[in-house]
């Protein structure tokens, strides 16, 4: 892992010191994505299928916890590169609602399993010709 990934990785990691209204579970840092399963505590927080909202997401929301992830990832790797300013992260994000433990099971499965097709992935520029499209893109790599 680079040191923007290490930037990621970190700032996960303190997420859920800082955003007590969430667990974290599972993650990977991939060369340019995330997957992660964040677990909502407290009942007023949840999904809201619709993000990013026009008007910003309402606090302690799934919402809210992406944007203010990603802004501080942000914030660390432009002033690592020096490019105050420059996006580093795609627009929106996917979310999924895990609504049994058979579907958690394989959600955590997909997602520590995902470095796996790396190799694979349309994005990768070492990847072997013919190689499949993995999914959504960040383009926060180097």
């Amino acid at each position: 892992m680079n040191e923007f990934g290490r930037i990621v990785e970190n700032e996960w990691q303190k997420s859920a010191v800082i955003r007590r209204e969430i667990g974290l579970d599972v993650f990977v840092v991939m060369p340019n994505h995330i997957h992660g399963i964040v677990n909502i505590i407290h009942a007023d927080v949840g999904a809201t299928g619709r993000s990013p909202l026009r008007n910003g997401p309402p606090p302690r929301s799934l919402g809210a916890f992406v944007a203010g992830f990603k802004s501080a990832v942000t914030k660390r790797i432009n002033n690592l590169r020096r490019t105050p300013g420059a996006p580093v992260w795609q627009r929106n994000y996917y979310e999924h609602v895990v609504r049994s433990d058979a579907e958690l099971l394989r959600v955590r499965e997909y997602i520590l399993n995902n470095p796996v097709g790396w190799e694979n992935d349309r994005e990768n520029p070492l990847r072997p010709a013919g190689g499949k499209r993995a999914g959504a893109m960040e383009p926060w790599q180097v």
